[in-house]
């Protein structure tokens, strides 16, 4: 018999030396072979690529003293790549789906004083929000990033991770985002980050705009809860404030200040509230018309009574190419 791979005058040979009644069939099977092995020559082959990726795109919707506004519906919203019109495939509530938090603490020497009342409000947050479906994982940052515990929706592990937070010295912020966002690449469902911190870096291996870059690849929403001891400090890093709300506007995420306990309680219930009320809208890409591996998205409402008060939240795109970081 013809054994894969065989050319064409192997079959012919083959076929040649073979006398016994079993020579047509023997040249049809060899034949076939060397039809599944070898593609026809009749042109050039031409590849067709089509694009199937779906883009997801969380939207926070606030009205206009800042509470959340649910019940809205698919036709309500408006959606855009880079200024073209695109058909919300997927329209989905998202208190259903699964949450995975990265929850990171700032622990260098600047946080001390508030850090005991930071972990304190960290685990009431994890109590109120985890469902079984959820996972949230513990990261502690200072000059190193260190997560304390993985992805879990066990409470008492979540629990003895915070405790587990140690003081360092310097503040690797940017480092810790990145990690974090690293470690929600392969998540399903919503990722969020939410970060507790003054907003210093000193020490970070990656800029902002790596930071940034990977939240956004990760479809990570940032919530930045900034600890301001004593707000008229000259001390203070507005530098690494403005950081903060940025990028946490850019993906989607908010930025709260806490300046006391019961502000900082007040920031984790408002994400939590928030969390509960967001939309999922997907879409596939209509054709492109831009040469930029970044796709602006923009999100509007429609139909709404006093919906020019109201105030989107989503993040401002996504990469076609993943950085090599």
């Amino acid at each position: 018999m013809c054994r894969e791979g065989c050319s064409a005058a192997k079959v012919y040979f083959f076929c040649r030396m073979r006398k016994s009644a079993t020579l047509v069939p023997l040249v049809l099977l060899c034949a076939l072979a060397y039809a599944q092995q070898s593609p026809p020559s009749s042109g050039p082959a031409t590849t067709l690529k089509v694009d199937v990726r779906l883009v997801n795109v969380y939207v926070t919707v606030s009205d206009a003293h800042g509470a959340p506004v649910g019940g809205l519906k698919k036709e309500n919203f408006t959606l855009q790549e880079d200024g073209r019109d695109q058909k919300i495939a997927v329209f989905d509530k998202e208190s259903a789906l699964p949450l995975s938090i990265a929850l990171a603490v700032d622990t260098s020497l600047s946080t001390r004083h508030d850090l005991p009342l930071e972990l304190a409000s960290a685990k009431r947050f994890a109590h109120a929000i985890l469902r079984p479906i959820d996972a949230l994982s513990v990261y502690g940052f200072n000059e190193i990033v260190h997560q304390s515990v993985g992805f879990t929706s066990d409470l008492k592990r979540i629990d003895e991770g915070i405790d587990h937070i140690r003081l360092g010295a310097a503040t690797a912020l940017y480092d810790a985002i990145y990690v974090t966002s690293r470690s929600l690449d392969r998540r399903q469902g919503r990722k969020i980050i939410v970060l507790i911190t003054d907003g210093g870096d000193t020490v970070s291996k990656v800029d902002y705009k790596e930071a940034l870059r990977a939240a956004e690849e990760a479809e990570a929403l940032v919530y930045s809860i900034i600890i301001v001891p004593i707000e008229s400090s000259a001390g203070r890093e507005t530098g690494g404030e403005h950081a903060l709300i940025q990028l946490s506007e850019d993906t989607g995420g908010k930025y709260y200040y806490a300046t006391s306990m019961a502000q900082l309680d007040d920031a984790f219930r408002k994400i939590s509230d928030e969390l509960r009320t967001q939309y999922l809208l997907a879409y596939y890409p209509s054709q492109r018309t831009s040469f930029s591996d970044f796709r602006r998205i923009q999100v509007g409402i429609a139909g709404v009574a006093d919906s020019a008060a109201y105030r989107v939240r989503h993040r401002a795109g996504y990469y076609t190419v993943k950085s090599d970081f």
